[in-house]
Order: C-alpha cells, then sequence, then structure tokens
C-alpha cells in the first residue's frame, strides 16, 4: 500500500466563497435556504431599523426564485477607497465585509445592525445559482448579477433614471445542492416577516406567492401598536391574570451604555401555553441568550422586591427566579452597539452586558408599575407564591431506594422462602422486640417478618410523592412490592406484590390500636387496591393468658386466651360451671407482643390453625361517607370536629386507660 504525499503542495488555501461552498453547514442552515433569504431580509430590516426605509417587500416565484425588496437608501455601487471594487460588489461577493464595522469611530453606516461576523449576504451569493441585485440611487438605476456562487460577476449596468426613489431589489435562486429541501418553508418565512413588522411598528412587510395556475396570495403585516398588540394577538383565548406590561428605554448620552442601546419589550402572566421569542437588532434570537437573561432577572427583582414591600412570601419559602418567570410569557426586542452571536446564524446572543442592560432599563420602571397597580401586582405576586410552594413540595418528594434499578428490600425484613404469592403472608409487627417473637414463632416457608419501630407517620394528608420520606412507609411500600396509588388505579398496579396477607399485628393495648389505626390509614388512603382485593387483615393477639390446673389423669391442664375483659369473664363463667374456683386460675396479662413467649405468639396469632386474623373490608358504606369518616379522625385541621365527636359517641367507647 503506498503513501500519499504530504509536502508543500498538500496545503490548499480557500479564497473567495470556496470556504462556504465546500463547508455551508458551518456559516447558515442546511434543511432550507430560509436562513441564507434571511440575510438579504436582513439587511432591508437594517435600514428600517436606521430609520431610512418603510417598506419591505417580499416575493416566492414559481421558478424557485426569492425577491426581497425595500426602500432604504440603495447600497453603494462606487469603488471602495481602498480595494478599488464596486461596494455592492464587495458585499455580495466578499467574507468579512460590509457597512457595520467601525461603529464605536462612528464611521459605520448602521449604528445598530444585527452582527458583526461579516459573513452576511456573501453566503448567500456563495450558495445560489444566480443573485441578480438592483439598486436605486443618486437617481439611478444600477444592476449587477452574480452567477454559479459568484463565480462569475457580470458588470455594473446603469438602467435607467429612479428620480428621488432609492432602495435596493434581490433576487436570489438558492442551488439546490446544497440544502435538504431547495424551497424556504412558508410557515418560517411568515414567521420572520410578521416579527420585522411587530419589532418596527409602522413598519410595511408584505409576502407575496405566486401559486401554481399564475395566481398570486398576498399578505400584509403592519402593526401600529408595536410588541404588546403582536403578543395580545399570540396570547388570543388565554386568560392573563394581569394585564400586559410593555415599555422601552434606552440610554442617553450619560448613562453607561452606549447612546440609543436598550430595549423594548412586552409580557404578561397567562393560563396556558407560554409564549417567549426576543430579538437582537431585529434579528430573531430563537435560542435566546443573554438578553432573555437580562429580563428575566429585571421581573425577577421587581417582583421579589414588591413581595418584600407588601409582605406577601409565608414563612419557610424562598422565592427563584424560575417561580416568578416560569410561566411569563414575553416578547423583547433589545438593540446593541455591538452584539456578539454564537455561529453565524445568530441564534444565540452571548453578550454578557445585555444581561446588565436589559435588566437596568426593566426594572424601576416595572417596579414602579406594579407598585401603581398594587391589585395586579398581588396577582403576579400570589402566582410566584404559588409556583415556590409547588416546587418545595415536589423537591421534597422521595423516591425508592435502588440498586441497580431494583428496589432494594429492607434489611430488618425477614423474608420467606416460597414464590408462591397466594399462600406468603407479611407481618408488620410493632417493634423489634415483638418482631424477634415473630421471626421464631413464624413457618419461614410461607411467612415473612417486618418489625416497625414506632408508630409509622399519619398518612391520610401527606402527599404521595412525599411518602417515602418516612423510612417506615419506605420500607413497608418495598417489601409488599407495591407502590402508593389512587383508588381507581387498575389492576396492574398489584402486578409485583410479594405476599397474598399483609397482616398488622399490634400490642393489644391503646398503643398497640393506635398503630394498628395509623397502618390502616396509610393502607385505604394510598394503598387502596390492596383493601378492595381483600390482601390486608389484623392479627388479634390476645390481652390475657389463663392456665387451668389438671383434673386427675382425664383432664390435663389446659390455657385459655382472653382477647379482652368480656372475654376473660366469659371463659372464667364458663370453668366456674365446670367446678373450678377462682383462687385455682391463674390469670396473666401481657404487656406487649414481645412478652410472649414464641409458642404462644404462634398459638394465638401465627399458627392458621389456631390463630384469629380478620380481614379488612370496605363493607357497604359509600366510600365517599368512609373518607369523610376518616378526614373527621385522621385530618390534622378537625380537632374541634374530633372533640365534638367524641362527646356525642364517647359514651361507646370501652378504653383501656
Amino acid at each position: 500500500m503506498s503513501q500519499k504525499q504530504y509536502d508543500e503542495s498538500s496545503f490548499r488555501v480557500l479564497k473567495g466563497l470556496e470556504p462556504v461552498r465546500e463547508r455551508p453547514g458551518m456559516y447558515t442552515r442546511t434543511d432550507s435556504p430560509c436562513h441564507m433569504i434571511q440575510e438579504v431580509i436582513d439587511n432591508a430590516a437594517d435600514e428600517a431599523l436606521a430609520g431610512f426605509a418603510r417598506n419591505i417587500a417580499v416575493v416566492v416565484s414559481r421558478d424557485g426564485s426569492i425577491t426581497v425588496v425595500d426602500d432604504g437608501r440603495g447600497i453603494p455601487v462606487g469603488p471602495h477607497p481602498v480595494e478599488k471594487v464596486p461596494v455592492v460588489v464587495l458585499a455580495y461577493t466578499v467574507l468579512h465585509a460590509g457597512g457595520k464595522f467601525d461603529k464605536k469611530s462612528g464611521n459605520s453606516a448602521y449604528a445598530f445592525s444585527g452582527g458583526l461576523h461579516g459573513v452576511g449576504v456573501a453566503v448567500t451569493t456563495a450558495l445560489s445559482r444566480r443573485v441578480d441585485v438592483e439598486v436605486r440611487r443618486d437617481g439611478k438605476v444600477h444592476q449587477v448579477s452574480f452567477t454559479d456562487g459568484g463565480r462569475e460577476i457580470g458588470p455594473i449596468v446603469e438602467a435607467g433614471s429612479c428620480g428621488r426613489q432609492t432602495g435596493t431589489r434581490v433576487r436570489v435562486w438558492p442551488d439546490a445542492r446544497y440544502f435538504d429541501s431547495p424551497k424556504v418553508p412558508m410557515n418560517e418565512l411568515e414567521r420572520l416577516l410578521r416579527s420585522k413588522a411587530v419589532l418596527l411598528p409602522g413598519m410595511r412587510v408584505t409576502l407575496e406567492v405566486e401559486q401554481a395556475d399564475g395566481r398570486s396570495e398576498k399578505q400584509e403585516w403592519r402593526y401600529q401598536d408595536g410588541l404588546p398588540g403582536y403578543l395580545r394577538e399570540m396570547m388570543n383565548g388565554f386568560e392573563s391574570i394581569a394585564p400586559i406590561y410593555s415599555a422601552e428605554n434606552h440610554a442617553g448620552e450619560d448613562e453607561d451604555f452606549a447612546p440609543g442601546e436598550g430595549a423594548a419589550w412586552a409580557f404578561g402572566w397567562f393560563d396556558g401555553q407560554q409564549l417567549g421569542e426576543s430579538y437582537v437588532n431585529l434579528i430573531p434570537t430563537v435560542a435566546g441568550g443573554m438578553h432573555e437573561s437580562g429580563l428575566r432577572a429585571g421581573v425577577f427583582e421587581a417582583v421579589k422586591n414588591f413581595i418584600e414591600h407588601h409582605s406577601l412570601l409565608p414563612k419557610g419559602v424562598k422565592l427563584q427566579q424560575e417561580d416568578v418567570c416560569g410561566r411569563m410569557s414575553f416578547v423583547l426586542s433589545a438593540r446593541l452597539l455591538d452584539p456578539q452571536f454564537q455561529g453565524q446564524v445568530k441564534e444565540k446572543l452571548n453578550s454578557r452586558e445585555a444581561v446588565k442592560l436589559v435588566s437596568s432599563m426593566l426594572l424601576h420602571p416595572f417596579e414602579a408599575w406594579l407598585n401603581q397597580n398594587v391589585d395586579h401586582g398581588r396577582a403576579i405576586a400570589e402566582q410566584a407564591i404559588r409556583q415556590a410552594q409547588s416546587r418545595l413540595k415536589s423537591a421534597q418528594k422521595v423516591e425508592k431506594k435502588k440498586s441497580s434499578g431494583v428496589a432494594v428490600l429492607p434489611g430488618k425484613l425477614a423474608d420467606c422462602e416460597s414464590d408462591d404469592v397466594s399462600l406468603n403472608e407479611l407481618y408488620l409487627v410493632e417493634g423489634d422486640s415483638a418482631g424477634g417473637s415473630a421471626k421464631l414463632a413464624r413457618d419461614r416457608e410461607t411467612q415473612a417478618i417486618l418489625p416497625l419501630r414506632g408508630k409509622v407517620q399519619n398518612a391520610w394528608e401527606i402527599d404521595p410523592g412525599r411518602l417515602f420520606a418516612n423510612a417506615e412507609i419506605h420500607d413497608v411500600s418495598v417489601a409488599i412490592g407495591v407502590d402508593p396509588h389512587a383508588a381507581d388505579a387498575s389492576d396492574a398496579v398489584l402486578a409485583n406484590l410479594r405476599y397474598g396477607k399483609i397482616i398488622i399485628m399490634a400490642d393489644a393495648d391503646v398503643d398497640g390500636s393506635h398503630i394498628q389505626t395509623l397502618l390502616l390509614t396509610l393502607f385505604l388512603r394510598h394503598f387502596p387496591r390492596l383493601v378492595a382485593g381483600g390482601h390486608v387483615h389484623v392479627a388479634l393477639p390476645p390481652l390475657y393468658r389463663i392456665d387451668v390446673p389438671a383434673q386427675g389423669k382425664k383432664r390435663p391442664a389446659r390455657r385459655f386466651y382472653a382477647l379482652d375483659d368480656s372475654e376473660l369473664v366469659s371463659i372464667r363463667e364458663r370453668l366456674a360451671k365446670e367446678g373450678f374456683r377462682e383462687h385455682q386460675l391463674e390469670v396473666g396479662r401481657f404487656k406487649g407482643l414481645g412478652e410472649m413467649l414464641p409458642a404462644q405468639l404462634k398459638e394465638t396469632a401465627m399458627d392458621r390453625a389456631t390463630r384469629r386474623v380478620l380481614p379488612v373490608t370496605l363493607g357497604d358504606a359509600p366510600a365517599a361517607e368512609t373518607d369523610a369518616l376518616f378526614d373527621l379522625l385522621m385530618g390534622k385541621g378537625e380537632a374541634s370536629g374530633r372533640r365534638a365527636w367524641m362527646e356525642l359517641k364517647g359514651n361507646l367507647v370501652e378504653a383501656d386507660l
């Protein structure tokens, strides 16, 4: 295999417009010719921005060409004093040449224009089959043509007189070889032209499109009301929480910025989709940039100062910029003497000074408006505060602990060996001590034990996204394999259920009843499909143990268990009939599950043959009634209602105090 030669002759120098033709994507968008036509339109708009043009017309012809006409001053056609080449030829064939440099020295033709990268309309020539330019200037009409991507330049021809009329007409035939589609998207072109009319109040912009049958469809835009009128039109149909605020502010001779630099804006808050459009010297910056950052900074500071002045911020809430500006719709037009963009297509403004420029121009006028319109200011402030509260609430959401994408089972879970969900049972046990006894008493094949430390949180009013902030609730959810869900959730939420029965086992006292109630509240509110499916049960461990002595050889010693006092009385009466006297019976009271021997716990609450376990069902009561009762009993704001309920129903309760 022969090696390629590498010497001085290996180097190639691209001259003129060759770099653009070789790598068009570095200079413009190649999905369509829209951006290169925009370069021509921007030149016409710069004349309007400078105050020398009042009309821009664009014609899309059937042959694929696009014509842009303005009534500005017209491009100079005389020779450049240094290059000795007609200026119009330099503009359309030489990169980094134009009338937008030397702004600070005062030698620029434009105080404000759409960029300083300098490739401009020369890119249009490089990527076109033909470009025809007609200039009306100094009473004469001059014409020149550029063909084959600017490789061939025709002579400048004087084609007649024009009196006092001035302006430029440019007709472009894009070269389809450089684009995915040779046609300019009409919706994008319309949006571009409409924006020029919006940003230049009173400016008349027209678009004429020749149809296949020879007819022409014409559109015209003229916005006397400028930015607020445009924003109002775009947000038509959406309800605003306050009137649109619009203003314009520019630097004077004695300020920190160049005279004339500044911004115009219109913004508001609407219910629905947000709109955000920004421009620099009439150039649309679809990717935003520093001027948008300045707008948001100014709005945020003004609203924050208003909130602080009126003491509207609730305790514990810290306002952020996104809370205020996240739902704001705006149109922003900035004027910069020396704008710096990211990339030749000028989609994003990089000029850092634009942040201070726009924010300082906006802050004090908008803050004054808020304080002059307190009702509107409060509406804006209240929405921002609601957004902040929602953000804080979302930030408190806690996900399941996971490792390698799989939920990690709680370390204190003593799992069962069987994979048969229909047979498997999970005991939720109060405390580690009771958990230790339960682990010894269980059937390892089908019974799992999860000890709970203390009382779980009252989950009736907890947002589902914040449930896992509580370690006990997190462990319960992970252990059973089911995530919190709504009552109308599908059966799919139980697809990963690991146990056919979830059994709550707490002490047979007031504290145990409280824990049982809290767990039932959790399941009813956040795991309702478990309850509806009959998966939740409650174990009934005994409160008393009654030891009965033997009666001869035929009747050995026996042991009974009583759930409560009434059952204890019933057992005593039965034994009395059998001939046992009170002093012969040994009655013991369990202080808790942890005091029970594993054999006793197994016999009373865990052995399927002898235990007492009740299923939890919703019964026939309407769901609304059940929810209303739990609201009363478990709601944080229902203290007075609970007191009234207890005064009314207190005589029905047998409390072990």
